[in-house]
């Protein structure tokens, strides 16, 4: 299947531009001076937005009382250990023993209250006593698996165990070493409520949030990060598959404009179904009885879950499963004679509970439950193994059960502010002896702060028409595309979906015609799939169908209409992307379609039209002087973000994205690059290499090569980057790391060129929420916040460009951390909120710029191309990446010269 169209990447047209040196020694200097390196820190603000019509809204920050700006936190260090000297490891005990310290040595302690984070750290007001104190303690009625001897559990017993087993408590005995380890002056939160930033302003932060989980993990709660859930079942919503989502409250202090702030927002877990055991695998593996439960899944599944024995009401955590069932499962029991002596006897689990008259009703037949240690078994029959309550489920969730969570957590305005002011009150924070001695007192009223709406921007779509988006959403009713594509040399392949394939092509053909698109017929053949081949390996159905396409087709298409009988988590996808984008370089669209309208065809045509290179929309300032700072001096748009694998699955490289806007003056169309990275590496690596073995001098250096090939041989003057997915400590990184290796890479490709750019990170995952204050509704679209809740120095503002439909709007958190350019507060805050309307694959304003919703498509597309990827073309063989000490990272399969410059991802 060779091309007859030229390659279309652009990649060899760099004139004007100097090319890459060869590849040279490794001990040979390349030939330009590395960028002179200085360490840069988010710039200040500049001052507040003026534009846009003012609005009163409320947030969920309440604000803080702070009075003791005088004293100290003092920090010290805590060790626990045995009474042998061996370090107490089980985490959770920690907390009991500190409690039962301050209730035993309070005059030893001066009397001070603790705030202790249920590790190796606390921290008190002012100073204890002593700088190193000692204390011993002893805790009554433990349950866990150091110490599981309890009557009715066959285990391995020495003389010491049995003798503990006779108590009728457990008890054991605990030292407690605490140190000084620091100071931390109270001035600090004084001083960054002044928009001073110290060294220990942070430090201060800390104390105050680890008071507030100390305090939550008293209530009996479980404790997630900055979150913590009560064990309520009014606070349960069941999504399936044993997994229930908890709801709780995030809570964190906020240094901002208007004085220190707490931030309360509701939170969810996802936590394991509490009660029996069997009851909870039944339904994770979707099976009618425990005997169709797969054990091998059900042994990784259950791995370090704590249940409680019913038989005794201990609680021990799940070690492993036996290897036999409980019927054939053998034990050494150490059993007492009538002569008060210890015969040890060859038993099986199921007899040993029915000699102890333990009555066991199905569990013969399956494996045991081992809460003891691998060289020191504990087995208990499985029926009689309850899971506790409140116990995180880590696993990634089903779209079933991510669809079920998400209609079953949202809540609208009103009913998220009832939760959080219900919740607030609960908490009764002001009642905490340690926070009443630091001084700090938090207020029950939403804070009020002032936003403006900023006008949707102007578009423009086909014959010249200009139209205001109403609300953050408009049609293209009676209207065409801005630049339609023309669907040429195309095919449609059908994966066993049913579905009126002929009907479709003729809808899909009339709708195009009314948005000016034209569809030519495709090739006379629809390539169904062989019935034969329908159970078989994906990658071996993708072969056969394009063993189909190439008998019957006279040349390589253009385009592939691809229908799939799934509409999610299709096994067929990721072997097709590779396919079409790796191997062939073929543009493709996969549906799955049930309901098919002109609507659904015009969605279709939206993202098939923006693949072949056409453009939907744009805005009318990318055809007018309207923003000159963007539209008359060459400039980029560069999105940047990072996905990582899901939980459970350490095997998956992280995958980096980068897009950038192409053929200047348009900023509505963009190019990706992909790599793969080191598994959970948040910061991009491979943004510039400048002597490289395999010619892959980075991603930010092709995406400049192909802005130049794009834009009429112009470099652009101003680079605009949004990065994706970094938190506040990270800001430092990327200016340092990656920005940068961008700069390198603009000194590489020209030694005299010096480009202006300004970076941005966008943050979804943050917990601020904005209500209006007269009504139900969320905040409308293009809603702007730049003042009183933001940072006290920083450059950052909260945006929310769409309409929020269902549940309550989560704004985007925006920090210009870096701008040369020199863009005014206006100005930038109306190119960010116009960067919500360019997303080719919707009518709608969207929550964050579009191009980092791009490189987030352009990672989990080709993500899905390595999910699918054999395990023999992961060998080292295949050119990995590799670092010391790390585990192989897999390359992306390079995409095709054909598709490569073009929005594949869309």
């Amino acid at each position: 299947m060779d091309s007859d169209e030229p390659n279309g990447n652009g990649l060899k047209q760099e004139a004007g531009l100097p090319p890459p040196p060869p590849v040279v020694p490794s001990n040979f200097r390349p030939q330009f001076e590395p960028v002179k390196k200085t360490t840069l820190l988010p710039m200040a603000r500049r001052g507040s937005g003026t534009k846009g019509q003012k609005i009163s809204l409320l947030t969920n920050h309440f604000r803080v009382n702070f009075n003791k700006a005088d004293g100290y936190f003092f920090h010290y260090s805590v060790a626990i250990a045995y009474e042998d000297g061996r370090p107490v490891e089980a985490k959770g005990i920690g907390r009991q023993i500190l409690d039962k310290v301050q209730e035993t040595y309070k005059s030893d302690l001066g009397f001070k209250y603790f705030a202790y984070d249920g590790e190796k750290t606390l921290f008190t007001v002012g100073a204890l006593p002593s700088n190193k104190l000692d204390f011993s303690v002893v805790l009554e009625e433990m349950a866990s698996s150091r110490n599981n001897t309890g009557k009715d559990s066959p285990n391995e017993t020495n003389d010491a165990d049995r003798k503990r087993s006779r108590r009728p408590y457990q008890s054991k005995k605990f030292m407690v070493e605490i140190s000084f380890a620091a100071k931390i002056p109270m001035q600090a939160i004084a001083s960054a409520l002044q928009g001073k930033e110290t060294d220990s302003h942070q430090d201060a932060i800390r104390v105050l949030d680890v008071i507030l989980r100390q305090s939550a993990a008293r209530q009996g709660c479980l404790l997630v990060r900055q979150s913590f859930f009560h064990n309520d079942p009014k606070n349960f919503v069941t999504i399936g598959g044993g997994v229930i989502g908890c709801r709780g409250f995030h809570s964190s202090f906020r240094t901002t404009q208007g004085g220190l702030s707490l931030n309360i927002d509701v939170s969810t877990t996802m936590i394991v179904q509490p009660g029996p055991v069997v009851d909870f695998l039944i339904a994770n593996q979707g099976v009618k009885d425990p005997f169709s439960v797969d054990w091998n899944k059900a042994k990784r599944t259950l791995k370090n879950l704590r249940v409680r024995v019913t038989t005794t009401n201990r609680e021990y955590k799940i070690s492993g499963l036996s290897e036999n069932r409980c019927k054939d499962q053998m034990f050494t029991w150490r059993k007492p004679n009538g002569k008060g002596e210890i015969e040890e006897v060859e038993i099986t689990v199921f007899d040993y509970f029915r000699e102890r008259e333990v009555h066991l009703e199905y569990s013969g037949d399956l494996p045991c439950i081992n809460v003891g240690k691998p060289k020191r078994p504990t087995y208990i029959p499985v029926e009689h193994c309850q899971l506790v309550s409140l116990q995180r489920y880590t696993k990634s969730l089903t779209n079933f059960q991510r669809a079920s969570l998400v209609e079953k957590s949202r809540q609208k305005p009103l009913e998220r502010m009832a939760a959080l002011t219900n919740g607030l009150k609960n908490s009764n924070y002001n009642a905490d002896p340690a926070l009443q001695e630091s001084g700090v007192s938090i207020g029950s009223n939403f804070t009020q702060v002032d936003g403006r709406i900023l006008p949707a921007p102007k578009l423009k779509v086909g014959n010249g028409e200009d139209f205001f988006p109403r609300n953050g959403r408009w049609n293209f009713n009676n209207k065409k595309l801005v630049e339609p594509a023309t669907v040429t040399k195309w095919a449609v392949v059908n994966f066993s979906a049913r579905c009126d394939t002929r009907g479709l092509i003729r809808d899909l053909i009339r709708c195009g015609q009314m948005k000016g698109i034209n569809v030519e017929p495709p090739f006379s053949d629809i390539f169904d799939e062989n019935p034969q081949f329908r159970r078989a390996p994906a990658n071996i159905r993708v072969e056969k169908m394009f063993e189909q396409i190439q008998s019957k087709l006279p040349g390589k298409p253009k385009f592939l209409l691809c229908i799939l009988a799934e509409r999610k988590n299709s096994d067929i996808y990721g072997p097709w992307k590779k396919k079409n984008l790796s191997d062939l370089g073929i543009v493709t669209q996969c549906i799955a379609p049930t309901r098919v309208n002109d609507q659904y065809l015009t969605n279709v045509l939206l993202k098939i039209n923006a693949k072949l290179g056409g453009l939907n929309s744009l805005l009318a300032m990318e055809r007018s002087p309207a923003m000159p700072l963007v539209t008359q001096v060459p400039s980029i748009i560069v999105g940047m973000d990072v996905s990582h694998g899901s939980p459970g699955h350490s095997d998956i490289p992280s995958i980096a994205a980068v897009v950038s806007s192409r053929a200047w003056p348009l900023i509505s169309k963009y190019r990706a690059c992909v790599r793969t990275q080191s598994r959970k590496v948040e910061m991009i690596d491979n943004l510039f290499k400048p002597v490289s073995s395999d010619k892959d001098e980075g991603m930010f250096r092709e995406l400049l090569v192909d802005f130049y090939s794009s834009s009429v041989k112009k470099k652009p003057d101003h680079i605009i980057v949004f990065r994706d997915g970094v938190s506040e400590s990270q800001f430092n990184q990327v200016l340092n790391i990656e920005l940068d290796q961008m700069k390198e890479a603009c000194k590489f490709l020209d030694s005299k060129w010096d480009p202006k750019f300004i970076v941005i990170v966008a943050q979804k995952n943050h917990h601020t929420k904005f209500f209006q204050t007269g009504g139900p509704d969320n905040v409308p679209p293009g809603t702007i916040i730049d003042s009183k809740i933001c940072h006290p120095r920083n450059n950052d503002f909260y945006l929310c460009a769409h309409a929020g439909m269902i549940g309550t709007t989560r704004p985007t958190h925006y920090h210009v951390l870096y701008d040369e350019i020199g863009f005014s507060t206006d100005d930038l805050q109306e190119l960010v909120h116009s960067l919500s309307y360019v997303y080719q694959r919707s009518t709608t304003a969207i929550s964050v710029v579009a191009p980092i919703c791009y490189a987030h498509l352009a990672a989990a597309q080709m993500g899905t191309v390595m999910k699918f990827e054999d395990n023999s073309e992961r060998s080292s063989s295949h050119g990995e990446i590799t670092t010391p000490g790390a585990v192989p990272v897999p390359p992306m399969p390079k995409l095709n010269g054909d598709v490569a410059s073009t929005m594949f991802f869309c």
